[in-house]
């Protein structure tokens, strides 16, 4: 299949042809080029400059050949703009390429660039079953590391979504693996009513507090450090959000998380689910998720991408009931068909979210 992206998701073209086959494996080339300019901080080297290729190769210690040719692709592309001799940021290159501007999105800049060597280790783990560097503990720093690349990836992701799920009269939710709390403070800032506690390992939480210190809602903000795949969650909570976090764990890992979820949900409680699900029988697509389980299968010990009607199925069978599936408009999702709700046995909250129209591309 050779693969196109647009804004969020992949459009797929079948490789029926030697021709279309090479072109999908030829892909590689225009991202290698991309990140070497960012290994390179070359979008940070010119900043709000104009530069000519002699004075820029200088500055970036490289060869002018080399920096003329990597140049002329990425105006190509519009990442720099180009006229005559001279070169200059475009809009994209200034802001979240560029790590002197406050826009700047280095943490998940710096995750896609070491995902390039991981990706080359591939073999490895198809061939074993476990994940790259799979003796290697995660430590702190590691950890810190990605979660500011979890937030910079779901910047404008976040508000969207949370003006599409309503909270009704939900007064407390917990963010259960919530990382930088990026979607925490988001419906924090769209209900002023609402308390939230974001819940997932100390070193993602210390990330999570920077963020929140400047956000105003940060006083209905609390934090609880848990391993909540293997310890009870204590307290009780209206609404359990639980997003980009299913596909890190296995089938029964995930049907023990459930379990401990719907014990500390109050009676009609809702359980909203967010991840990368596969929708057709066969569960192939959208190719986007499929392609994502391979990072699953690289960077977790049992983490994978599910079916839509799996996960539903895992959910009602642990006990919660009124299982659907949640609208959220085309162009402002985080994944495609991707948002699953259900609620704990008791009495139902009026209002759950908001209807909304969902459109085809």
């Amino acid at each position: 299949m050779v693969l196109q992206a647009n804004r969020k998701r992949v459009v797929i073209q079948r490789i029926a042809t030697f021709d279309e086959f090479r072109d999908a494996v030829s892909a590689y080339r225009l991202p290698r080029v991309l990140l070497v300019a960012l290994e390179l901080d070359l979008f940070t080297t010119v900043g709000d400059r104009s530069w000519t290729i002699p004075d820029l190769a200088k500055e970036l210690k490289v060869s002018e050949r080399g920096l003329s040719i990597l140049c002329r692709n990425l105006a190509a592309v519009g990442v720099l703009q180009k006229k005559g001799i001279i070169y200059k940021n475009s809009r994209l290159g200034a802001t979240a390429l560029n790590a002197d501007h406050r826009a700047y999105r280095g943490g998940y800049l710096n995750l896609i660039t070491r995902h390039w060597a991981d990706w080359v280790r591939l073999l490895e783990s198809v061939r074993s079953g476990l994940p790259i560097d799979h003796d290697i503990p995660d430590s702190p720093d590691y950890r810190r590391q990605f979660t500011w690349a979890m937030h910079h990836r779901t910047l404008e992701i976040a508000p969207a979504i949370a003006a599409q799920v309503h909270m009704g009269h939900a007064k407390t939710l917990l963010d259960l693996g919530g990382g930088p709390g990026t979607y925490a403070m988001a419906f924090l800032a769209k209900n002023p009513t609402l308390h939230a506690t974001v819940c997932d390992r100390e070193a993602a939480l210390e990330v999570a507090k920077e963020i929140a210190d400047t956000h105003k809602a940060r006083r209905r903000l609390s934090y609880l450090s848990l391993d909540f795949s293997k310890e009870p969650i204590p307290g009780m909570y209206d609404v359990i959000w639980y997003s980009n976090v299913l596909h890190m764990y296995s089938p029964e890992e995930n049907r023990a998380i459930f379990r401990r979820a719907l014990a500390a949900l109050t009676p009609g409680g809702r359980f909203i689910i967010q991840d990368a699900f596969l929708h057709d029988r066969e569960s192939l697509y959208p190719l986007e998720a499929s392609v994502f389980a391979v990072s699953m299968l690289l960077f977790t010990e049992g983490g994978n991408t599910y079916s839509a009607s799996e996960a539903a199925k895992w959910v009602k069978d642990t006990g919660f009931v009124a299982v659907k599936s949640l609208p959220i408009r085309k162009g402002t999702e985080d994944w495609e068909d991707g948002v699953l709700e259900a609620s704990a046995p008791g009495l139902h909250p009026k209002t759950t979210a908001r209807r909304t129209r969902s459109r085809r591309n």
